[in-house]
């Protein structure tokens, strides 16, 4: 199977991968290269299969920067995705939410994002089989399959809305007067990934779909404390809306190919 469509799935947004139709499931251990992720709410497997028709690879969890991993070893699996031939990659997340609009329990588009990680995957000596150094960014997130989104979450009546993710190193929540200054930075939404892998995927020309579940207010602006397990049953009880949304942008998808 030659995958035309690649999905990463964040912290608790495995079950989108029950969508798939006969599934073939291999564990990131069995994959030659790949780092396992030592993330609870990470399941560490690669998914095949098809969604509306459309073969699909789906990575049920991702590696991140704070586990000590570096930016190659992050993004391998999305550069193994983008070489076997996907067109698109739909990314998600759990992120704090930032924006008026950002309330736990909508989704956010991304229209755009700041990188504050500190490094970029792109960093080291060229390869030219991974596409050209020097990338274009200015359009990261692909504004076509952001209006079917938009306009399929419309019809679903989903809360969503549209806006910047801010990507920070973590693993520590960020403080206060680091959400204040990100939002007169123009931040909607804050959260530990999906930044390193969209780098990678636009340097090998595939159109990227990214959607944040919000799953808590950030710092400073919800009286609760923040936690890794908040996190999780949040972006669970999220889950049903993002499959639910891309069911329908796939078929989108499936449609403009047909």
């Amino acid at each position: 199977m030659r995958p035309r469509l690649g999905i990463i799935l964040g912290s608790g947004l495995s079950e989108v991968a029950a969508r798939l139709e006969r599934p073939l499931q291999m564990p990131y251990a069995s994959i030659p290269h790949f780092a396992r992720s030592t993330v609870v709410g990470h399941a560490g497997e690669l998914s095949l299969g098809t969604w509306r028709g459309v073969p699909t690879a789906i990575l049920s969890g991702r590696m991140h920067l704070y586990e000590g991993y570096t930016p190659a070893e992050v993004v391998l699996p999305t550069r193994a995705l983008a070489l076997a031939g996907i067109e698109c990659l739909l990314v998600t997340c759990a992120a704090g939410g930032i924006g008026e609009r950002c309330a736990p329990g909508t989704l956010m588009i991304f229209t755009d994002h700041l990188n504050y990680q500190g490094v970029n995957p792109l960093v080291g000596p060229e390869d030219t089989r991974l596409g050209p150094r020097f990338i274009d960014m200015s359009e990261a997130y692909d504004a076509k399959l952001r209006g079917v989104a938009r306009r399929e979450a419309r019809k679903l009546r989903l809360k969503c809305s549209e806006g910047v993710y801010a990507g920070l190193l973590g693993p520590s929540f960020e403080t206060p007067a680091e959400i204040r200054a990100l939002k007169r930075l123009g931040a909607d939404a804050v959260g530990m990934s999906t930044v390193p892998e969209v780098i990678a995927a636009r340097q090998l020309a595939v159109r990227v779909l990214a959607v944040a579940s919000i799953t808590n207010r950030a710092a400073g602006l919800s009286a609760r404390p923040l936690s890794h397990h908040e996190v999780l049953e949040a972006g669970r009880q999220g889950a049903g809306s993002l499959a639910h949304l891309f069911d329908r942008v796939i078929a989108s998808i499936a449609g403009a190919k047909g």
